[in-house]
């Protein structure tokens, strides 16, 4: 019986009590959905879907925690820079939805480059208040992008107003470009196509090869020393590594991921979002980090997996259970805004003690 409160004491001790309830609170939404007469397969399939759609704008946040940047609320930067490459495929009308959707990634992720390494030297200039310059930057480059997606000379007909409006449209559809690729690439459908479980395979793969390049690379000499550089930057220093630079590098390699992120997530949604938003999407990203373990000073790619099959996996849940309890409301929505701001400040709460 000790062996047993020993056990369960170490295993609540390295769970913490919010990763604890939100665990919870996902099995009694899982539980309720049966009486509600829900289909739990389908529900889970919706999660799944989530999981992978939204998990490369969740590992984002690994290396800019690693390098000592602590959380990445500016991670829009990223987001706008994927937008920007979205919107520039489909403008160049390529046909084949493989060469659009890489087209889009290749493009995001060379304008994400520069405005990473900008952002770098920026949060290097203001060491000690970065995630308060991070949520800054990051409101104020999607409220800047504003001005941009209405001055963008596109022609498409898919991107801008009809009837010579001008500007983009706020929602662009992914039909006739991109759409789903990654969903429909080997994907299995177990059981009925509209109660079973749908699994969406290429999705699943694209998203654990992101999390292997990240591994990979977090474990390479350069990786090393930028995690050091994070961890202890006195000691790095003594080491001859150069730690204004790793810092440059994993707030870099963080925007670049959250521009391919934000495309793998719009192709599985089957559309792009454009002004406002992007605009929360960081406070997500940061939140689903946290409740899969991670800290303002460590952050591991096992971290974003659980917190973001957690996160997401709620909201999944959550929305059709308060539909069928209460119709008409916004509970979701609330408990969407309960949940990821809470455990944000759950974990500022347990900065200065260590955690």
């Amino acid at each position: 019986m000790r062996a047993l409160r020993e056990k369960l004491s170490e295993i609540y001790e390295n769970l913490g009590l919010p990763r604890i309830i939100i665990i919870g609170f996902f099995i009694v939404l899982l539980i309720a959905a049966v009486p509600l007469g829900l289909s739990v397969p389908n529900l889970l399939g919706d999660a799944i879907r989530r999981w992978a759609m939204y998990g490369i704008l969740v590992l984002a946040m690994v290396p800019a925690v690693e390098c000592g940047i602590n959380l990445n609320f500016g991670i829009s930067l990223g987001i706008v820079a994927g937008l920007l490459g979205s919107t520039t495929a489909i403008e160049m009308g390529i046909p084949n939805p493989w060469t659009s959707l890489f087209a889009a990634m290749a493009i995001g992720v060379l304008v994400a480059i520069p405005l990473g390494i900008g952002y770098g030297i920026l949060l290097n200039r203001v060491k000690g208040s970065e995630m308060t310059v991070s949520t800054y930057v990051g409101f104020s480059v999607v409220a800047f992008m504003n001005l941009v997606w209405l001055s963008l000379p596109f022609k498409s007909g898919t991107l801008i107003w009809p009837l010579g409006g001008r500007g983009m449209r706020n929602t662009i559809s992914l039909a006739s470009s991109f759409g789903g690729v990654l969903n429909n690439f080997l994907g299995v459908q177990i059981g009925d196509p509209t109660q079973g479980l749908y699994v969406p395979t290429g999705l699943i793969l694209f998203f654990m090869a992101a999390c292997v390049v990240v591994w990979l690379f977090l474990r390479s000499k350069t990786g090393l020393a930028m995690s050091a550089a994070g961890s202890n930057p006195m000691f790095a220093r003594a080491s001859g590594i150069n730690v204004d630079m790793m810092r440059i590098l994993g707030t870099t390699i963080s925007t670049a991921l959250g521009a391919i992120g934000i495309i793998t997530y719009s192709q599985s949604y089957g559309f792009l979002q454009l002004y406002n938003a992007p605009l929360m999407m960081g406070f997500h990203c940061v939140a689903a980090v946290l409740i899969g373990g991670a800290t303002v000073r460590s952050a591991k790619i096992s971290h974003a997996i659980i917190g973001t099959f957690l996160f997401q996996g709620i909201l999944a849940v959550a929305l059709p259970v308060a539909n069928k309890l209460l119709p008409g409301t916004n509970l979701a929505d609330v408990m969407r805004i309960i949940i990821s701001n809470g455990i944000i400040l759950y974990a500022l709460s347990k900065t200065k003690e260590g955690s």
